[in-house]
């Protein structure tokens, strides 16, 4: 039952590729030493360097990611910059890149400029409180690779806070922790569309 439930939630959504489950992030206190290091994460400056274990690793996820993305940003050199910075974010943050992929889709359908209705922001919905609490003034979460470094920072944190509980971090992330229906659709999203076996399709 659990296989046909991700079958048709995945095909939901990518019949209808507009359509999101944007929700928000809840404002929570920080021990210290949590904020430094988020805040650490967020601010490094390093330039972006491929995670890949070799060129062609890298060239052949990039074949195969860039055409499933290609209906949805269709602009390659974007697209291609987009896939790096999720990527390298991704693993920088111990996250698989592929379930970053599946939750951009569920939370802003890959839109840069999405905004929920409560206000969170970009292709991972970042909540702008985030920028006042571990970030810097001024920070732009419209910004392709700020936007994916802060939700990748944050789905790294609630994971940490979950002991690894993939489901209950991402309720935390999408504001509906306890609710089913956010964590099977980036589950279905991210092993229906995104599920990479390291071969070209």
């Amino acid at each position: 039952m659990r296989a046909i439930a991700l079958c048709l939630a995945a095909l939901a959504l990518y019949c209808a590729p507009s359509a999101a489950l944007a929700g928000a992030q809840i404002y929570e206190p920080l021990a210290a030493s949590v904020q430094a290091a988020m805040s650490k994460a967020v601010s490094d400056s390093a330039p972006l360097r491929s995670a890949f274990n070799s060129r062609v690793d890298e060239a052949n996820w990039l074949i195969a990611m860039s055409r499933r993305l290609d209906t949805r940003m269709r602009d390659y050199k974007t697209r291609i910059a987009f896939l790096k910075s999720v990527h390298y974010e991704a693993s920088r943050a111990g996250l698989d890149p592929q379930l970053v992929l599946g939750l951009i889709q569920v939370e802003s359908g890959f839109r840069k400029y999405s905004v929920s209705r409560s206000g969170a922001r970009g292709y991972m919905q970042v909540m702008p409180f985030w920028a006042k609490l571990i970030g810097a003034r001024g920070d732009d979460l419209f910004d392709m690779r700020k936007n994916i470094r802060y939700g990748c920072t944050i789905l790294r944190h609630y994971l940490d806070i979950e002991k690894g509980d993939l489901y209950r971090a991402l309720g935390r992330y999408n504001g509906s922790l306890g609710k089913p229906e956010y964590p099977r659709a980036v589950e279905a999203a991210w092993k229906r569309r995104w599920h990479y076996s390291g071969k070209l399709s």
